[in-house]
């Protein structure tokens, strides 16, 4: 029993320890990229509307290849464009027109009725989404680009930790305190 307790004490250690590891890189990198951060070459993104549901849920993080050629892509592929300077869309091309630099897409959120009104210019992809997702994390990375959020995700872990390990300490001097006093008993 001992030794399940001490495996569950480590494993819950070694998350809430992985979760401060992570939480900072992903604040730093974000801070350092002036954005969103960027993983082993992807660029990570938040989806901020249901237009790509199911497959892509609002307020989760999307991984994308950025673009090398912006002329490649082809019916099906997911893309993420610049509808403006500020404003990230990612849909799926239904249709190409055009070639070389003329090339024009036309795109449509999968839980859309109709494609977009305006056809994408392929100087304004930016990426091609692989398949990559992971639900509601993209709230944490919103919040991360705020000073609040940072340092609330910076410091969370940090005190989680703490308070785990204060509690395992007690738990620990407890029992050191009653195999005293069964030993004191038994004498």
């Amino acid at each position: 029993m001992v030794k399940v307790k001490t495996w569950i004490s480590n494993i819950i250690t070694c998350i809430l320890f992985l979760t401060l590891i992570s939480t900072a890189f992903v604040v730093i990198s974000s801070k350092a990229s002036g954005g969103e951060p960027t993983v082993m070459g992807y660029q990570l993104k938040t989806v901020l509307s249901g237009s790509m549901e199911p497959g892509i849920k609002t307020g989760s993080i999307i991984a994308i290849k950025p673009s090398g050629d912006v002329t490649r892509f082809k019916k099906g592929d997911v893309i993420t464009f610049k509808e403006s300077e500020t404003k990230l869309i990612t849909h799926r091309i239904q249709e190409v027109k055009g070639s070389g630099e003329n090339t024009q897409y036309i795109t449509k959120g999968d839980n859309n009725d109709a494609p977009d009104m305006t056809p994408v210019l392929a100087a304004n992809v930016v990426g091609e989404y692989n398949g990559f997702t992971i639900p509601y994390i993209g709230y944490l990375l919103s919040a991360a680009q705020s000073k609040m959020g940072s340092a609330l995700l910076l410091i969370l872990p940090g005190v989680l930790l703490l308070l785990y390990s204060a509690v395992t300490i007690w738990k620990a001097i407890k029992e050191i305190e009653l195999s005293k006093d069964t030993t004191t008993t038994s004498n």
